[in-house]
């Protein structure tokens, strides 16, 4: 009897267990995906993670809805979907990449299309130009502002004696273009004046001795770096050159008792020297700052001047000597080729040996 009442008392329980385990077997597959996936074989090989790719969704009307706005699905039993709304499809990982490679990473702006369209028509800024090779020499550097100096302080030489001596300058070129007037007057105006003449002279000897070095500059036989040693030493020779020159002169004449002609031959050289140191001054000037072309050009326009007044001097030493001695033109040229031009083509023969080394 003890055996029967507890047989009806456990099967109501067995029924209970039974129900309540079909219930907890039943909520997984509710909350689970609709979709179901089978399990693929455990493999035991070390794989990389995987980034996971936010997905891109659009709506109805194509305005694109970011990921951050999304907000995760309520599971099934908690929230009460209505029939007219369609589940959610899940989105693949080809999908969310097809919807990124249709959003553009960066807008184009105005700059950018300035940009594309100046390389496309600038002939520079092309990846293929054309290549041109640069055939301007390498200048080097000359520090020539010595030179500014030095022609400034010629100018304003020749300005202060301008004006300081304005009767001696006006005298002196009425002797230089009228040779027929009195040589006896203009000599006595002139000589009235020691000082302007002795500053002339100097100026003289300045300006042909910046001449020379600007030839030699401008024919490459020196370079700038020795000015403060090759325009000293031209002074010097110009100096001693023309001061033998005047010492010789007025000992022949004491010597063959013509002191007054060597007096008229030394104040027509002294005039012409005058004259030519002023007619320098523009061609220094010139020579000193111009191109190597035009400097050319005035070179040899200046020698064609000083070949003219040496012409001129010559003639006119002639017309004086004339008067005082009788003479052949033959002597007189062969005075002219041994005391002159001999002189001046040793001087220039040795400076340029002594330039050039001898080539």
């Amino acid at each position: 009897m003890r055996n029967w009442l507890l047989f009806l008392f456990i099967i109501p329980c067995l029924r209970l267990a039974a129900q309540t385990d079909s219930t907890v077997r039943q909520e997984p597959a509710v909350q689970s995906a609709p979709a179901k996936v089978q399990n693929a074989p455990r493999d035991t090989a070390v794989r990389p993670a995987k980034k996971k790719v936010p997905v891109i969704k659009k709506d109805s009307a194509g305005v694109t809805i970011p990921a951050s706005a999304l907000k995760p699905a309520a599971p099934a039993a908690a929230v009460a979907v209505p029939a007219a709304v369609t589940p959610a499809v899940p989105v693949t990982s080809a999908d969310s990449a097809q919807q990124q490679a249709v959003v553009p990473s960066r807008q184009e702006t105005a700059f950018d299309l300035f940009l594309k369209d100046l390389t496309a028509k600038n002939v520079f800024l092309r990846s293929n130009k054309p290549s041109r090779l640069d055939v301007n020499k390498l200048r080097t550097y000359e520090d020539l502002d010595w030179l500014v100096y030095v022609m400034t302080g010629v100018v304003l030489l020749l300005g202060i004696i301008r004006l300081s001596y304005l009767k001696y300058f006006s005298d002196l070129f009425r002797a230089f273009l009228n040779p027929t007037l009195s040589q006896r007057q203009l000599k006595d105006q002139l000589s009235q004046s020691p000082f302007p003449n002795f500053l002339l002279n100097s100026f003289f000897v300045i300006s042909l001795a910046l001449y020379l070095y600007l030839l030699m500059y401008r024919q490459q036989y020196i370079t700038s770096n020795t000015a403060w040693m090759a325009i000293p030493g031209l002074i010097v020779l110009v100096t001693v050159v023309y001061g033998v020159k005047y010492l010789m002169l007025r000992f022949c004449g004491w010597l063959f008792g013509s002191s007054e002609l060597a007096d008229a031959y030394i104040f027509i050289l002294y005039l012409i020297n005058k004259v030519l140191g002023i007619l320098l001054v523009p061609f220094l000037v010139i020579l000193a700052f111009c191109t190597p072309e035009l400097a050319k050009a005035f070179m040899y326009i200046s020698i064609f001047f000083i070949v003219l007044l040496v012409a001129y001097r010559y003639i006119r030493s002639y017309s004086v000597v004339k008067q005082y001695l009788s003479f052949s033109r033959l002597h007189f040229f062969l005075y002219l080729c041994a005391f002159e031009v001999a002189p001046v083509l040793i001087i220039t023969k040795v400076l340029l040996v002594a330039l050039t080394g001898g080539l």
